[in-house]
């Protein structure tokens, strides 16, 4: 699972002067922190998210997008993708894409599987179970609706994998992992 908990790219800030990155707001923070942890600009592969892909992820379920929030904006985004089980197995043998999996996965349909795609926290608000409740609540929401039998994902780091195997491990599901 993406996941940029312990990204290596983490910049340590100076406390005398604040970076432009400070200067933000927390939105344009985490659409910086997107942009630098998974690259989809260099990989078209990848899903980037944009106004019609969350029109589409929203007519899928609408708990397939979900954000923890303070006053002063997000602080943390999760990303779940309800597929067929045959979807599911031409992910992660590698036979389709990100984007591949999104095209072929429509309301209507019934899902058993659960693609843990993304989560993405602030680093001040980072090793506090944000992005587990995220993605914990929308597999909830998602199981009210379809009889979901497994979780799968596409590890991007340690910390992502790590997230993957405690959300398999709380709901008893299999978890499958996109081939390297």
């Amino acid at each position: 699972m993406r996941s940029n908990a312990l990204s290596p790219t983490r910049k340590v800030m100076k406390k005398s002067r604040p970076s432009t990155l400070e200067k933000t707001s927390n939105f344009e923070r985490m659409i910086h922190l997107a942009d630098e942890f998974f690259d989809v600009k260099s990989d078209p592969a990848q899903i980037s998210v944009n106004e019609q892909v969350m029109i589409a992820l929203r007519k899928i379920h609408p708990s397939t997008m979900t954000e923890k929030r303070t006053s002063k904006g997000p602080i943390a985004w999760g990303l779940v993708i309800p597929t067929t089980y045959a979807v599911m197995q031409r992910f992660v043998s590698k036979e389709i894409t990100e984007r591949q999996l999104l095209r072929l996965t429509h309301a209507g349909q019934t899902f058993v599987s659960i693609y843990l795609c993304s989560a993405l926290v602030l680093p001040e608000f980072r090793r506090r179970g944000y992005a587990e409740r995220l993605l914990c609540n929308a597999v909830n929401e998602i199981r009210k609706d379809h009889p979901i039998e497994c979780l799968y994902y596409w590890s991007f780091s340690a910390v992502g994998t790590k997230l993957a195997k405690a959300i398999g491990t709380k709901f008893g599901l299999p978890l499958y992992r996109r081939k390297s």
